[in-house]
């Protein structure tokens, strides 16, 4: 029995875009992409040889893209802004790699206690430098050339996924098919001021061939010897037809002759490869008609940085219900420090954020979107028959008050309102289009969680 009246319609639990599909073992894609959306949330982890400098990852290399330059990038600054050096330099940061205090089972009990459900890590990153054993060339985490490749943990890829795996996570594979290390992608006879390759791959397709067949083999790799791969996340959207053809159709069927069930993400390219799109740094106003995910630092940036600036567990908290809201799964993105770690303030806003989900976590996994899907300060999920309300309190806010006025939304006569973490059956009654629910002096004065607080509603007969 529903819950709402005529105003409030849910989203489909599988918006339309996406055309579905048979995948390697012959299951369907809509069902494997109903599987990510119950997810809701995952980390996604930038971890490279630019986290020795604290600077962007990649992007300084490029001479155009200026915005990946701060003035206070003191890599590029110390250089005199020359961009020959700093690439030079940028280049020999394999040779001084040495992660010594890496332990990814640290990582994955700090995402576990925040609730994450999934793990997304860089596998290779633009800049061409592989965290992973590739074979297809030396510029590799174990590579005798860097210090770290004795150690018994070198192959940091392995090592993330297994200790990400046996804690329950789903894997990600994140992989740049653009790389600026590459003679096939950056021919070394001639300058590369953009993130595309310096010469012209119609008038050279057996150098661009070569690159392609590079770019086959490093996936091929991570799809034979990692264990089981649940994500292939693509990046690099300017490699696509005509001038930086791929050959996606090949790559996806490799891909699933080894990993039979594998989403494949060919982020901001479009069409059936990009199974779910990642809008980047921010959320969209509207659901939208398609699979998402929210892809977000939790500082100012990707990689680590010195000092960075961490959003508050409230924004983050708050974040997460926005997107939730909307029917996405939000990807939040922690740099580790040079020796491997977490950054403390980071550590510690997984932490909090894991308190809230202890209390709430329910209004969110497994969830759809349903109208009035986010209005003033309160948000709304669905599972099955019943629905969630969140309350989203200021930053000061540590009380609630003794009455809530929730608009736009009403439930059936006789349903059952309760406040997660506080289950006792609380009283209400209608208000024009919304509804109103009054708050026990206990329970405002005290609520069960910080940041924000969820109602359920279920009707009478119970049941979902």
């Amino acid at each position: 029995m529903s819950l709402l009246c005529s105003l409030l319609v849910s989203v489909p639990a599988f918006p339309g875009e996406q055309e579905d599909q048979r995948l390697g073992d012959g299951s369907s894609l809509r069902e494997r992409l109903e599987w990510f959306q119950d997810m809701k949330f995952g980390l996604f982890v930038h971890f490279g040889i630019y986290s020795q400098w604290g600077c962007i990852e990649s992007w300084p290399l490029v001479e155009v893209d200026k915005w990946a330059r701060p003035e206070d990038l003191k890599a590029w600054t110390e250089r005199g802004k020359d961009i020959e050096l700093f690439k030079a330099d940028y280049r020999k940061l394999n040779k001084t790699f040495k992660p010594v205090n890496f332990n990814p089972r640290e990582w994955a009990r700090d995402a576990a206690d925040a609730g994450m459900k999934y793990f997304v890590f860089t596998t290779k990153h633009h800049d061409g430098f592989a965290m992973f054993d590739t074979r297809q060339g030396d510029y590799r985490v174990t590579h005798p050339n860097c210090p770290f490749s004795s150690d018994p943990r070198a192959n940091i890829a392995a090592e993330a996924f297994k200790a990400f795996r046996e804690s329950g996570f789903a894997i990600g594979a994140y992989f740049s098919k653009s790389d600026w290390y590459s003679p096939y992608y950056w021919s070394p006879d001639r300058p590369a001021p953009t993130r595309n390759p310096n010469y012209d791959t119609l008038a050279e397709p057996d150098k661009w061939m070569k690159f392609v067949d590079f770019v086959h083999g490093q996936v091929e790799e991570l799809m034979t010897g990692y264990g089981p791969i649940d994500i292939l996340w693509l990046d690099g959207g300017q490699v696509r037809p005509p001038k930086q053809d791929i050959q996606m159709d090949r790559l996806a069927e490799m891909a699933r002759r080894h990993q039979p069930r594998v989403i494949i993400v060919d982020r901001t390219v479009g069409g059936k490869h990009e199974n779910y799109r990642t809008p980047e740094q921010k959320i969209p106003p509207e659901p939208p008609d398609f699979v998402w995910e929210t892809c977000m630092t939790m500082g100012d940036q990707w990689s680590y940085k010195p000092s960075d600036n961490y959003k508050s567990t409230r924004q983050l908290v708050h974040l997460l219900i926005n997107i939730v809201a909307k029917g996405g799964n939000f990807l939040l993105n922690v740099g580790p420090q040079p020796d491997g770690r977490f950054p403390e303030e980071a550590r510690a806003r997984l932490k909090e954020i894991g308190e809230w989900m202890k209390v709430n976590s329910e209004a969110i996994y497994k969830t759809r979107a349903v109208r009035p899907y986010f209005q003033d300060k309160f948000a709304f999920t669905r599972k099955g028959s019943e629905v969630f309300v969140f309350y989203l309190m200021d930053e000061r806010e540590d009380r609630l008050p003794s009455r809530l006025n929730i608009p736009s939304f009403q439930p059936k006569s006789g349903s059952n309102v309760s406040l997660l973490g506080a289950p006792q059956p609380l009283s209400w009654e209608r208000e024009g289009s919304g509804f109103s629910v009054k708050l026990p002096d206990r329970v405002a004065q005290n609520p069960p969680s910080r940041h924000a607080v969820v109602l359920k509603i279920a009707d009478e007969q119970g049941g979902r």
